[in-house]
């Protein structure tokens, strides 16, 4: 019995243990959770309004600055969660000393957050968060939770080129292109393309502007369980804090293109 106690004990300690993997400039190291909250400039953080939460919540965190060594303004990061979510981050973003602030913040294996709903697991074991996220306008998409890697990549255009809008796109899809890589690109692929695994593709079979009609489309992205009230159901709502009126319509406007290219693509082969 006492030998079955202490098996159960290393399982245990073995499952509470995770890494985060960070592969920059090239290389590749992991950073263990003790690590990280031994970290010297890990610190407590408050989060008055935290994303995942929704509530003030604390964390012992790193800034994410201390972790990119070598990584520059111009760069692009993802941070891809346990579940596929897959978040595009600008670098200049996560290094900036001025405007909102990005921390990695630590679940401390002896006191793990409480669970993000019932029987759902918490945020950790780590979640990218942000002080002040206001003054630079971050998303909800850019708070990712439970986050496995951390990887340098090229910019979204060069690596998906299928997400391009037509080279004479007007300025409202090319704008609408941005959002996308933004607020909808971490959970969604469109033509095939993108790294997320978590939500559908918005072009094949079907673009959403298609069979959304009149303002629904509208409605569903302000708020999905207006439409479709299924308690399985995790697309968030965007609000106008999120995403403003005029925003929405460019968004709107990069999918409907996108739906006429692959129609003009179609019929032309």
């Amino acid at each position: 019995m006492k030998a079955l106690f202490l098996a159960l004990l290393v399982l245990s300690g073995t499952a509470q243990a995770a890494q985060l993997e960070m592969q920059l400039n090239g290389g590749q190291r992991s950073w263990s959770s003790s690590e990280l909250l031994g970290h010297p400039l890990a610190r407590d953080i408050q989060i008055d309004e935290d994303v995942s939460y929704k509530q003030p919540m604390r964390y012992r965190a790193v800034p994410m600055s201390a972790l990119l060594d070598g990584v520059n303004a111009g760069d692009h990061l993802q941070a891809v969660a346990l579940d596929g979510f897959a978040a595009e981050l600008p670098a200049a973003t996560l290094l900036a000393r001025e405007g909102a602030k990005a921390w990695l913040a630590i679940e401390d294996p002896q006191h793990p957050w409480p669970p993000l709903a019932k029987g759902k697991p918490s945020a950790g074991p780590f979640y990218l968060v942000w002080t002040d996220p206001a003054a630079s306008q971050i998303g909800p998409e850019q708070w990712p939770f439970q986050v496995a890697r951390i990887r340098q990549l090229a910019a979204v255009e060069q690596r998906f080129p299928a997400l391009l809008p037509a080279a004479d796109a007007s300025a409202e899809v090319r704008t609408g292109f941005a959002l996308y890589q933004k607020n909808c690109m971490a959970c969604h692929r469109l033509n095939g393309a993108g790294d997320s695994e978590f939500g559908p593709d918005l072009n094949i079979p079907h673009n959403p502007t298609e069979y959304f009609t009149g303002d629904f489309l509208r409605q569903y992205i302000r708020n999905p369980q207006s439409l479709r009230r299924w308690s399985q159901g995790r697309m968030p709502g965007f609000t106008q804090q999120v995403l403003s009126e005029q925003e929405l319509t460019e968004l709107i406007a990069y999918l409907a293109h996108m739906a006429d290219i692959r129609d003009q693509r179609s019929e032309s082969q």
